[in-house]
């Protein structure tokens, strides 16, 4: 298991100019549609629960506080579908359980006067304890991705800025790198 938090660490949290590059190349080969939208009431009670347990990390240094990592080297982006952001693990979080008021990592976007604000979550299982080769891990209705490049299942959800490409798509137009 150590191992594997090693490699999601370098991947994205180091100045590997291939992290983006990987990232975006396990999420670009997907089309950037809409997402299926999960149950009206279920989905807007999961995601009142995601931003009461989120709501103390709109503060970058909250979150880091709480485990997330401070300092990631690159926005992820693909023009013209949109971007995701910056990318704050949290490596204490990275097992087999999805907790839906424990999400793995934070996406934040820079905010032109340098702020960082909290667009969304992701969900991450590595593929070293939930193999490539099981169904999909779920959250809130939906299964989660496969991202072979990095080794993992992971699964957006914009829970603090509006999509128009839907609740879980990848990627967000109205996020700037």
């Amino acid at each position: 298991m150590q191992g594997n938090l090693i490699d999601i660490d370098r991947l994205f949290q180091r100045r590997a100019g291939l992290t983006a590059i990987a990232f975006v190349l396990a999420c670009a080969a997907r089309p950037a549609v809409a997402q299926t939208p999960a149950p009206g009431e279920a989905a807007d009670r999961d995601v009142a629960r995601i931003r009461a347990a989120t709501a103390a990390f709109k503060s970058l240094d909250e979150a880091v506080a709480a485990g997330y990592a401070r300092d990631v080297a690159h926005c992820v982006d693909n023009p013209p579908a949109g971007a995701m952001g910056f990318h704050h693990v949290n490596n204490s979080l990275l097992d087999d359980r999805i907790e839906l008021e424990r999400p793995e990592m934070l996406v934040y976007e820079r905010m032109p006067d340098g702020e960082y604000r909290l667009n969304g979550v992701e969900y991450i299982v590595p593929f070293s304890v939930w193999p490539r080769t099981n169904d999909p891990p779920v959250v809130m209705g939906q299964k989660l991705k496969p991202a072979p490049s990095l080794n993992i299942w992971y699964r957006h959800v914009w829970v603090w800025r509006e999509n128009p490409s839907g609740l879980f798509a990848d990627w967000n137009p109205l996020v700037k790198c």
